[in-house]
This record gives C-alpha cells, structure tokens and sequence, in this order.
C-alpha cells in the first residue's frame, strides 16, 4: 500500500527532475552561444582554441595555452574572464616571482588600541574565480609548484593552515615555446593538472587584417555579464549527467593505455619515440571534454569524434618524447595522429 500510495508523487518529483534537467540543459547551450557572441566581439578566429577554453570551463579544468609571443594568448583569456562574472586576478610570472607572491603570506598587525601583535595571513592573487598565469614557464619550477595544491585540491596551505579557495576556480595559463631564451619546462606533475594543452598559431592573411583594421582604430567594447559562478557550477554537474557509452569510455581508456611504452598495447612506434605516455588523468578528461562539447554541439550523448577530436590538447603534454624522436623532429602531435590511427575504434562509434 506505500508503494501504491508514494508511485505517484515518486513519479511526478522524477518527472520534474528531468524537466529542470532538460532545461539546465538548454541553458548552457543559450550560455556557450551568449560567451560565443561576446569573445566574437574581441577575439578575431582562434575557433578551435575558443572551443577548447570553453570546453575546460565548463567541465572544471584547468588549461594551459601555449604559443609564440603575439597571438592574442592574454587577450583571449581575459575576454573570457571579463564576459564571465567571477572574479578575475592575473600573475605575471617572472624568473623573481617566489611563491608567497602566489598563494599570500602572513604578516605581523598591530592592534592600535591594545599594541597587540599578532600573524594576520594575507590572501595572494590565487584566491580567485579565473586565474590568469600569464606566461607560466618564465618563473622557475619552484614558484610554478606553488600552483600545484591549488589546481587538484582547490586550496592553499601556508604555514600549516589550509585555505580553501571558493568555486569555481580555473588556472588558465598562457606559455612561450619552451625554445624560447628565458623559459623553464613545467614539471611533469604540473603539466599532468592541465585538462588541456591548447596551440594557439598565427591567424590567416584575412584574419589578421580584420584584426589590424580593429585595433588601430577607435572600440569602445562593453561586455554583458550574464553567466554566474553557480551557473558555471551548475553546467559542471549538468556535464557529468551525460551519458557515455561503455564502448566510447573503453577506447578513450584504450587510447591512453596505447600511448604508454611500457604497455602491452603499445605500437611499435610508442615503444621508440615515448619514455613515459599519459596518465589515469587523460582517460578522465577525454570523456568530460566530451560531454561537454556534446552538449555545446547540441547532442546528449559522447562519440568516439568527441574522444578523438580532444586527444590532441589532452594528451600533448602528457607524452614524454624521447632522443629518438627529437632526432628525427617527431612532435607529440603527430604521435597522437598515429596512435589515434592504431587504436581501434568501436564499431558503433558512439
């Protein structure tokens, strides 16, 4: 009889979860489209790298942009931040940075009224919505670890306090070729934080026109701020809700897998161009960019495009090259072009 009697109701709440859930749904793309048109009025091309940027953010991860000095890498980030309404703070990294500049210090206060003294801890640039690491890899490794507790724990621990930092946060960082004089490689453990690896290259004779046209003459660009951090949450949630199939969750697994020499699977050419292949980290991230550009796109479910379209920026900075490779001028892009082309997809492909 309370089975009979709760059916109803039960049935009528699921109903109405699944209404508010369609709905969220199609917030997010009205979302991903308001950002769009606002970026657009800024940002000239970069289509891929602007999808990649939303894609990160509206999962939750962080993503590191990387490009020859010039192509707008700045720009981009703060257009995003300055269409999003959260709180915004920039690091211009530098060889003299030190890590409290980063995370905050204490200090001694004085109180006037007693001559009291006492450590009052002073919060850092980190405590933000969007953290903008300008230009990442020109400080050296021990200020860029003072990201390292932020980025996967979301917090920020000085002289035995722990700080939690407030949702939604996201690093986005820009970086010059590490060819470049000045710069320092980001370790290992770092780089693996970082959903993506974004390249962002010049823009086409056209585009690059169109930009020289705008900047040298009068803008006055005026952003609406219609996206919250609880939206931004929310989509985060709504993006897990998607379903991915078995067989897609299986090839984005076995296309990692594929990519770590010491793995049964490995092809040949991983075996001699790869000392260490991507982590547990790549499998995770190139299901949830996939949903998320499922959504974007408009579809409810992840394909096997999705998984492979995203293996680029998720798994660039994760393959460690090795001699051989850098003797025969292989790039971790066109590894990923071949191991992509090995593993075998599913049939369905969805």
């Amino acid at each position: 009889m309370l089975t009979e009697k709760n059916g109803p109701a039960e049935v009528e709440s699921r109903d109405a979860k699944a209404s508010s859930e369609v709905d969220l749904l199609e917030k997010m793309q009205s979302a991903h489209q308001l950002i769009l048109r606002e970026i657009r009025r800024e940002i000239v091309g970069q289509d891929s790298v602007v999808e990649q940027v939303l894609t990160s953010l509206f999962v939750g991860g962080h993503s590191i942009i990387t490009g020859v000095p010039g192509l707008a890498k700045t720009l981009l980030i703060k257009t995003v931040a300055n269409v999003l309404d959260l709180k915004f703070k920039r690091i211009q990294f530098t060889p003299d940075l030190m890590p409290a500049d980063i995370t905050g210090t204490d200090i001694i206060e004085e109180d006037h009224t007693t001559g009291r003294r006492t450590l009052v801890f002073v919060k850092g640039p980190i405590f933000a919505n969007i953290l903008l690491a300008d230009e990442i890899n020109r400080t050296p490794p021990k200020t860029q670890s003072a990201l390292l507790e932020a980025m996967q724990e979301y917090s920020v621990t000085v002289q035995g306090v722990t700080y939690p930092l407030e949702p939604p946060f996201f690093v986005l960082a820009t970086q010059n070729p590490i060819e470049l004089e000045g710069t320092y490689p980001l370790p290992e453990a770092q780089l693996d934080r970082f959903m993506f690896n974004i390249l962002i290259d010049y823009l086409s004779e056209e585009e690059e026109i169109q930009v020289v046209n705008a900047t040298t003459s009068y803008q006055d660009i005026r952003y609406e701020r219609l996206i919250s951090g609880q939206d931004i949450l929310d989509f985060q949630k709504l993006v897990r809700k998607i379903p991915a199939s078995e067989s897609v969750t299986r090839y984005a697994v076995n296309l990692a897998r594929a990519s770590r020499p010491t793995d049964r699977t490995a092809p040949d050419f991983i075996k001699s161009w790869v000392n260490y292949g991507a982590s547990l980290r790549a499998s995770q991230f190139l299901i949830l960019g996939g949903k998320a550009r499922a959504v974007m796109q408009g579809r409810y479910n992840v394909s096997v495009d999705d998984v492979r379209h995203l293996a680029p920026p998720v798994l660039r900075h994760r393959l460690l090259t090795n001699f051989h490779a850098e003797s025969a001028q292989v790039t971790a892009d066109q590894i990923i072009a071949k191991l992509i082309e090995a593993v075998p997809a599913p049939k369905s492909g969805i």
